[in-house]
C-alpha cells in the first residue's frame, strides 16, 4: 500500500486501487500511491515486479499496447486522467525511456522542437527560444549550442538521454516520468543525469523507476518498493532504506533477493 508521508505536501498523482495488465493477466494489483508535487519519487523492486507498468499508467502509455487493461483510478492534480485527452495528458506528464531514443533522421534542433511543431507552433523565434531554454534546463546547451543542426544520433549516450529529457521539457510538462533513465549509461553520464534530476525537482514532479538502489537513496525524497505487482511499502526514502516496516523491503535492500 502507498500513503502520503507528509499531509502538508500537495499531491500531483494519486492512484486508487489501481490494477493494470494485459488481456486476462494483471501485472499490478490494487496500488494506492500518492506522489507529492516537486519531489522525486523512486519506484524500486526486482525485474518483472510491475514498476514500469505502473509509471506507464500515469500518462496512459500503458494503453498503447492493444491488450492493455486497467482497473481503479488515477488522479492528476485532482482530475481523473481517463477523462482527459491522451495527447493533452502526455503534454502535462512527459516520459523518458530506458534507452535514449532521439529521432534518428532529425537534427538536435529538430528533435527538441518536434513537440512544438506537432502542436502547431510556427513562430520560428519562439521555437528557437524554446529549444534553447529546454537544452539549458537539461544541462546540455553549452555542449551542443554550436551543433544544433547536426544529427542527434551523433551525440554520446549520456548526451542523447539528456536530449530526450530536453525534448520532453519543451512542451512544459509539470510531471516527468523516468523509466530506468541511466541503465544504459556509464557512471559519469549517470552522475550528470542525477544532478539534472535533483535540479529539475525545483519546478517539476519526478517519478523515477530504477534498479539502482544507491541511485534511489541519493536522489529521491520518497521511495516505493514493489514486489510481484504489489506496492509493499512506500515512505520517505531515508526511512525505507534505514528502517523499513516490512521484512520483504529489508530483504530486498540488503540484497537477500532481487
Amino acid at each position: 500500500m502507498g500513503k502520503l508521508p507528509d499531509e502538508s505536501l500537495p499531491l500531483t498523482i494519486e492512484t486508487q486501487n489501481l490494477g493494470a495488465g494485459y488481456g486476462a493477466g494483471e501485472v499490478i494489483h490494487n496500488v494506492n500511491l500518492k506522489v507529492c508535487a516537486e519531489r522525486v519519487t523512486a519506484i524500486i523492486g526486482p525485474s518483472g515486479c510491475g514498476k514500469s507498468t505502473l509509471i506507464r499508467c500515469f500518462n496512459r502509455m500503458h494503453e498503447v499496447h492493444p491488450a492493455a487493461t486497467y482497473s481503479g483510478r488515477i488522479m492528476l492534480e485532482g482530475q481523473n486522467i481517463f477523462a482527459m485527452d491522451p495527447v493533452y495528458l502526455r503534454r502535462r506528464v512527459g516520459m523518458v525511456f530506458q534507452r535514449p531514443n532521439p529521432f534518428p533522421t532529425m537534427t538536435i534542433f529538430q528533435n527538441i522542437s518536434a513537440g512544438l511543431t506537432l502542436n502547431g507552433e510556427r513562430n520560428k523565434s519562439k521555437i528557437a527560444k524554446a529549444v534553447e531554454i529546454s537544452l539549458q534546463r537539461a544541462a546540455l546547451w553549452e555542449e551542443v549550442k554550436d551543433k544544433l543542426h547536426q544529427p542527434a544520433v551523433a551525440l554520446s549516450g549520456g548526451q542523447q538521454q539528456r536530449l530526450c529529457i530536453a525534448r520532453a521539457l519543451t512542451v512544459e510538462p509539470r510531471t516527468l516520468l523516468l523509466d530506468e533513465p541511466c541503465s544504459a549509461l556509464d557512471p559519469i553520464a549517470t552522475a550528470h543525469i542525477e544532478e539534472l534530476i535533483v535540479d529539475l525537482k525545483k519546478e517539476l514532479t519526478i517519478v523515477i523507476v530504477t534498479h539502482n538502489m544507491q541511485q534511489a537513496a541519493r536522489i529521491s525524497d520518497f521511495t516505493g518498493f514493489m514486489l510481484l505487482g504489489d506496492m509493499v511499502e512506500f515512505g520517505k526514502t531515508d526511512k525505507i532504506f534505514t528502517n523499513p516496516d516490512d521484512t520483504r523491503t529489508q530483504d530486498y535492500i540488503t540484497g537477500r533477493f532481487g
